[in-house]
């Protein structure tokens, strides 16, 4: 049996598993264990972690306990149980603003926003069409969008438009053809915060050209010096696109894989009806303990109080070193330009720098070189109790070490 005649060309078709190219998180984790082997005795300083280092609030975890022992939470959730639906809804009044949600009807949940980036190209992607997407990005719904034979155009976010992408830049060509326009605010890798003038410029060009906007606000709490903004909160944001929200980054529950998409009925109906030949829905009992503390202010300030006084920490060890570093908007990074050389090395990229840290200093960072080359380090580094300020400072002698330049 020829089994690489099988597999689909969306894939890599004959190719498929031959590559011998290592996609770059592959390539951070070999690093970090050559660096551990080379130096035992040394802690790795992983910057590169993008998602929460302390378990999910006390109240959701007990939540979770007494609902897991309920013989009424067992069997299939479907779609979302009413409860975690209006505790969303109460959710996006409480944080967001946006009162008079339906919950039977505007709001749906999903297994974590990843899976709803990779359905929402199914509801509308068909061969030939278009998905615009911010570089860099997560990039689910570009991947899900080359599956269905649509073609993808990159939107670059540079410092000169503010970690936005520049609408006027967008071919009439593309334009016309796009259906979804994916964006991510507050922005992962760059910290841009979600910011009104620009959300009214993009509901516009959506309104213009029929495209649906996709917000990803899988950090919507976790804004810094400002309040949190939804997009379905902006005049037409709700005429034109959906929002997807996590409970994984604003509440520490990653793994836990729950989140919920919110929008005008008929683009919540068709999420609803391919999810329901997806998957069949989130274990009860994760909604139930997610209802705990999705609206509850305290709890999630608390975590984003935390992140903050971690982040400005960051900043000032890394401005000391020589990074360009600033306070982001949100989210828990930040994004700096990368060095261009050390004391005994010079790198090409992005990579180059961050494969060098990780090797020569244990320190891991994430690099991105999409559109310029910069390192993401993360605020959800591990740390001892709490002993942020030792990791901290051994951070900033290790990179005084390095003798970075740019």
């Amino acid at each position: 049996m020829d089994i690489q005649a099988l597999f689909a060309a969306r894939i890599g078709g004959r190719a498929f598993g031959t590559s011998a190219d290592i996609y770059k998180f592959e390539k951070i984790k070999r690093a970090k264990a050559a660096a551990r082997a080379a130096r035992p005795d040394v802690d790795l300083l992983d910057f590169g972690v993008g998602e929460p280092d302390r378990p999910a609030p006390p109240a959701v975890r007990e939540a979770l306990k007494k609902a897991v022992d309920d013989p009424a939470n067992r069997g299939y959730a479907d779609n979302g149980i009413p409860a975690f639906k209006e505790a969303a809804a109460r959710y996006m009044e409480t944080f967001l603003g946006v009162g008079g949600l339906d919950p039977a009807t505007e709001i749906t949940h999903s297994i974590g926003s990843k899976s709803a980036l990779a359905m929402l190209p199914l509801c509308f992607i068909d061969p030939g069409d278009v998905s615009i997407v911010t570089s860099p990005g997560y990039p689910v719904l570009a991947t899900h969008t080359a599956y269905l034979g649509g073609t993808v155009h990159k939107a670059p976010l540079t410092p000169e438009n503010g970690f936005r992408p520049d609408l006027a830049s967008i071919p009439p060509a593309v334009a016309r053809r796009a259906k979804l326009f994916y964006v991510n605010y507050p922005n992962n890798p760059t910290g841009a915060a979600p910011d009104e003038e620009f959300f009214d410029r993009l509901i516009a060009f959506a309104g213009e050209h029929s495209i649906l906007i996709v917000q990803d606000a899988a950090y919507a709490t976790l804004v810094y010096g400002r309040a949190p903004l939804s997009i379905l909160s902006r005049p037409g944001g709700k005429e034109t696109a959906i929002e997807l929200h996590s409970m994984s980054k604003s509440y520490n529950m990653t793994g836990w894989r729950l989140g919920f998409v919110a929008g005008a009925a008929r683009l919540v109906q068709a999420f609803a009806e391919v999810k329901d030949n997806c998957d069949s829905g989130q274990f009860k009992a994760i909604q139930l303990a997610a209802c705990a503390g999705i609206a509850d202010r305290a709890v999630s300030d608390a975590i984003r109080d935390r992140y903050e006084a971690r982040l400005r920490k960051l900043v000032a060890a890394l401005r000391t070193a020589g990074f360009d570093a600033r306070m982001p908007g949100g989210t828990f990074y930040l994004y700096v330009p990368a060095p261009t050389a050390a004391r005994d090395a010079a790198f090409r990229n992005a990579e180059d720098a961050s494969q060098h840290l990780i090797r020569e200093h244990s320190i891991s960072t994430v690099p991105w070189d999409d559109a310029g080359a910069y390192l993401r380090f993360s605020a959800t580094f591990e740390s001892r109790g709490d002993d942020d300020d030792r990791v901290i400072a051994e951070l900033g002698e290790r990179l005084a070490a390095a003798e970075l330049r740019w």
